[in-house]
């Protein structure tokens, strides 16, 4: 995996299926597709995990240059909170991803003109993954702080998380560095009014969107996607664990917490990899909530 700070995680977990049919399924959809790197759970990570000896673990892949990990582990329902934008330059380029996503899928937003673009539509895939698919202003339409990449993740807040997106953006911004935020819009429909429509910000050169829902749903945050922080020591390990579970956040086990708005993420070592392939390594992780790289380094010196 390339030095990507912040790499979305899917928890693959549909019953009777295989994360790799996933990863070819989205190599078909995605022009600009790299499957990267296949681990596999072996007879000790398979014990403490629950999972079938040498069945898939994760599988690293990149979508139109953005990395993304998908784990293979407990299950927990996909849902439309976390959504992925897919940026077109064409209309018939956004048909034609639209076809192949749609493909056993369920269609959330009809694919049609809106105020917002000429083209746009808004699917979960086969998978359970939701993607929103946009014909997008390019070239000399746009001036540089309008570009936005390909692939940029989306942050719907709903129920009683709804209101607080302009909170998460001003939280986000002030922990991570290379950040900056971009487009706001606001609403200004009855009962909505305070809220945002859209808007977006970036973290450690990555771009993200957030939408505040007013609307009640039957969904919301949970640990289907997380976002993997990849960190180069301790010391990065320690800051963003302290700084992600203020006012309200949540421990868990393995490297993983909620935050305060109830996204997950997994603050873990850039070589978490090599670190759990040793022996007895992984019985220790499964006994941490934030993960200790000397202990895990001194498994390997067994």
């Amino acid at each position: 995996m390339k030095n990507q700070k912040i790499v979305p995680c899917l928890l693959f977990s549909p019953t009777g299926a295989d994360p790799k049919e996933a990863v070819d399924f989205y190599a078909s959809v995605f022009d600009n597709f790299k499957t990267k790197n296949i681990t596999y759970y072996t007879k000790a990570s398979a014990a403490v995990s629950g999972m079938p000896e040498n069945s898939v673990m994760t599988v690293e892949f990149e979508i139109e240059g953005m990395d993304f990990v998908m784990l293979n582990g407990p299950e927990a329902k996909m849902n439309p909170s976390i959504s992925f934008f897919v940026n077109c330059e064409t209309e018939a380029e956004v048909i034609t991803i639209w076809d192949k996503l749609t493909q056993g899928g369920k269609i959330l937003m009809s694919l049609d003109k809106y105020d917002y673009s000429d083209k746009y539509g808004w699917v979960e895939d086969k998978f359970g993954i939701s993607w929103q698919i946009m014909c997008t202003p390019s070239g000399d339409s746009l001036s540089e702080k309008d570009i936005r990449p390909k692939i940029v993740p989306n942050l719907m807040f709903t129920n009683e998380k709804s209101g607080k997106a302009r909170k998460a953006i001003d939280f986000y911004t002030s922990i991570f560095d290379d950040s900056k935020i971009g487009f706001i819009a606001m609403n200004d429909k009855p009962g909505a009014a305070g809220t945002i429509a859209f808007a977006d910000f970036m973290i450690e050169n990555i771009w993200f969107s957030v939408m505040d829902n007013p609307q009640k749903t039957d969904f919301g945050f949970n640990e289907s996607i997380s976002f993997y922080v990849n960190c180069k020591d301790q010391e990065e390990i320690d800051y963003f664990w302290k700084k992600l579970i203020d006012d309200g956040g949540r421990e868990h086990v393995c490297g993983w917490l909620k935050d305060q708005f109830g996204i997950s993420w997994q603050i873990v070592p850039e070589n978490i990899n090599k670190l759990i392939s040793s022996p007895g390594a992984m019985q220790a992780m499964m006994k941490m909530k934030k993960i200790d790289i000397q202990t895990l380094k001194n498994h390997g010196k067994r």
